[in-house]
């Protein structure tokens, strides 16, 4: 059995959710304990529990001490990851997003296509974005023969969440492949996306976008941000938001292949100006440290590239705690070397298949 406590680093969600989804590759139980530690409300929240129930039903798994507020769980994984159709509803504004990494990986060994249909928050802080996540992190997971779709079925935003999102992932032929991402060369372009629900009487959209271009202006550089305003009358996806709300997301590409992302989501007395203003500003900062990829990604490519077989090596902007934890777990419970000089980190996969 995998045994993990899970107030070591970052002490956050990030370790359950990495913990359970090996634990399945795997095939090895695993008990989780302090789960949490670290944070205001230690434990289990709701959007923790989905993600170890959604692992658990892939595979149709047992877990004991699944309830929120539980600090402790014990996975056993069954010994088939099963495709077909999923939908997940997270019940908060809990991130989509994450759910959805968490079934992606073990869902790139499933027995056929899957589809998972996840209900929460596609927006807010502290949790990847659906647009960073289909305009960032997924063009950067096909180069390593990972493809996985993403559509925005509806918009979902702090407090109420309800938003949807449909992720289709196919199942691998093989092992992943490396990455290898050292140089950050010259930028192509920057692009990006601004969608506010409810809010076009106060052009909010255009409001973000122009204070962010005006920023990035000011730095030399110039992009392309589609504005975009979601209203119950003309819904910008297949269902308008339930609720008002707004986000913000840019992204770099360069010569050599990096694409480095920023984004940021609304919140109560969060104006459009510092949304505009501070996701430029965040997308600077990466781009001046010669990253290969953002502050975003730098953690998320870490599982991937922990099964992928040969060395994954990109340049981070900083570490981080999550950095820190998923290369430990990696390292834990796969067996892949890690390797971090300076800003550049260096992974080596286990080369994992079915």
């Amino acid at each position: 059995m995998m045994k993990i406590d899970g107030s070591q680093k970052s002490g956050s969600g990030t370790i359950l959710r990495d913990a359970t989804s090996f634990a399945l590759l795997m095939g090895k139980d695993l008990q989780l304990i302090n789960i949490r530690a670290k944070r205001d409300k230690p434990g289990l929240r709701p959007q923790h529990l989905r993600v170890i129930e959604a692992v658990a039903q892939i595979c149709q798994g047992k877990v004991k001490g699944a309830e929120v507020g539980s600090r402790e769980i014990t996975f056993k994984p069954g010994h088939t990851i099963k495709g077909g159709a999923f939908h997940w509803d997270i019940g908060t504004a809990g991130s989509t997003t994450m759910l959805a990494l968490s079934v992606i990986l073990p869902g790139l060994y499933a027995d056929a296509l899957s589809t998972y249909r996840i209900t929460g928050g596609l927006f807010q802080d502290f949790a990847p974005s659906a647009h960073h996540m289909k305009y960032v992190l997924l063009p950067l997971l096909s180069r390593m023969g990972i493809h996985i779709g993403l559509e925005i079925i509806q918009p979902g935003y702090v407090p109420q969440g309800q938003g949807q999102i449909l992720v289709k992932v196919k199942p691998l032929k093989g092992r992943p492949k490396a990455l290898s991402l050292v140089d950050q060369g010259k930028l192509i372009e920057i692009k990006g996306m601004a969608l506010s629900s409810h809010l076009k009487g106060r052009r909010v959209s255009d409001r973000m976008a122009v204070a962010c271009l005006k920023t990035l202006e000011a730095r030399g550089y110039d992009a392309k941000i589609e504005i975009t305003y979601d209203t119950k009358e003309a819904p910008e996806y297949q269902r308008a938001s339930i609720q008002a709300g707004a986000s913000l997301a840019v992204w770099a590409r360069t010569d050599t292949g990096c694409l480095i992302g920023s984004d940021m989501a609304g919140a109560l007395r969060r104006t459009a100006e510092f949304i505009g203003k501070r996701t430029a500003r965040n997308l600077i900062e990466d781009l001046d440290t010669g990253a290969t990829v953002d502050r975003y990604v730098a953690d998320q490519l870490i599982p991937f590239a922990s099964l992928s077989e040969g060395w994954t090596a990109y340049r981070i902007p900083r570490m981080s705690d999550h950095i820190e934890a998923r290369l430990w777990l990696a390292e834990e419970l796969l067996g892949a070397k890690t390797e971090v000089k300076g800003n550049l980190v260096r992974i080596r996969g286990i080369g994992y298949t079915k």
